[in-house]
């Protein structure tokens, strides 16, 4: 059988300037919207581009000398995370229109793990970094700096970022919620969190609530901490736990709204009432609280407004136009009937 379609795998880029009758080094020219041709020529080189579904190499134009990575490398804590999840989403979906390409990976809130992953995207040459939080490892703040690509902190708000910061204020939403469960009457109150063994943002929450409660005069009379994820069981057992301990618990501060719903559902099975035998706030606003009989008091985090931020402060950089270095991302205690 005979005819112009493309062969399986795709033309290449000799042939689509052989079949427009021109050097490969025009057709190039002409795909990278260069200048040094007719708009005849470029009619020319569009047209067998479509007939034979030409597709660039993205990656080997990283590379060329005259041409500007689009790749942009994004590390987070976890995948798994509904929050990081909406965050992702959000920066690939910014990102995409601005022509540029997410590769993402996960730190599992191990600064040597970021390290890991960041030394092998740089193999890649990325137009710049997205990366989660602002403890790093001496060896990434020393590949950053030698790179001098632009640098986008994210999640945890950073005064003093290595080039870009957007984030929420942790300390302030467990400050604020701390001086709002006080404000309900609540004195014996407990935290739960998880993820014991990291520096996650659980504990700077958890610093901010214990010094609203300090504040006041008034001591967190009971702390666990898991070393689980953050999920419902996590929070289910780590109530357990924590009530074990001490049964003058008339209030509990969880990690986020999922280990909150946890807590929630351990309670109500010892026929516990909500609020008024024990109260139960979290953090997040997260999509399952919305789902409950009870609206879960918490905060409300604006991770899709986070990511987009984030992605558009990045091209800035890139394209070294001005940006604020510091952007905090908004965030609201939603009172609930929980607490």
């Amino acid at each position: 059988m005979t005819g112009t379609s493309p062969r399986r795998g795709g033309s290449t880029l000799a042939e689509v300037a052989k079949a427009a009758g021109v050097s490969k080094m025009t057709a190039s020219r002409v795909l990278r919207d260069a200048s040094g041709f007719s708009s005849e020529t470029r009619d020319r080189v569009l047209r067998e581009v479509e007939r034979l579904g030409y597709v660039p190499n993205r990656l080997a134009a990283a590379f060329g000398s005259d041409q500007t990575s689009t790749l942009v490398g994004v590390c987070v804590p976890r995948l798994t995370s509904s929050l990081f999840g909406s965050v992702l989403d959000s920066i690939d979906h910014t990102l995409s229109k601005f022509g540029y390409q997410t590769m993402i990976g996960a730190h599992e809130q191990s600064p040597q793990a970021e390290e890991s992953w960041l030394r092998a995207i740089l193999a890649w040459r990325p137009a710049g970094v997205i990366l989660s939080g602002r403890k790093h490892t001496p060896g990434t703040v020393e590949i950053l700096r030698a790179q001098s690509i632009p640098v986008v902190e994210i999640w945890n708000l950073n005064t003093s970022p290595l080039d870009v910061s957007v984030g929420f204020n942790h300390f302030d939403c467990g400050y604020e919620m701390g001086r709002f469960m006080l404000g309900r009457g609540h004195s014996n109150i407990a935290y739960v969190g998880a993820e014991s063994n990291a520096a996650g943002m659980g504990e700077v929450r958890y610093q901010g609530f214990e010094n609203a409660l300090a504040d006041a005069g008034v001591e967190c009379v009971a702390k666990e901490v898991l070393v689980d994820r953050p999920g419902f069981y996590a929070g289910f057992y780590g109530t357990e736990t924590v009530l074990s301990r001490n049964a003058e618990i008339d209030s509990i501060y969880y990690h986020d709204d999922t280990m909150a719903v946890g807590g929630l559902f351990y309670c109500k099975s010892k026929g516990m009432r909500i609020p008024d035998d024990i109260a139960i706030a979290g953090w997040g606003g997260m999509e399952v609280a919305s789902v409950l009989p009870e609206r879960l008091t918490t905060t409300s985090v604006t991770t899709q407004a986070l990511g987009k931020s984030a992605a558009e402060a990045l091209v800035a950089r890139i394209r070294e136009e001005p940006v604020e270095d510091v952007l905090v991302a908004s965030t609201r205690l939603v009172p609930g009937n929980t607490v």
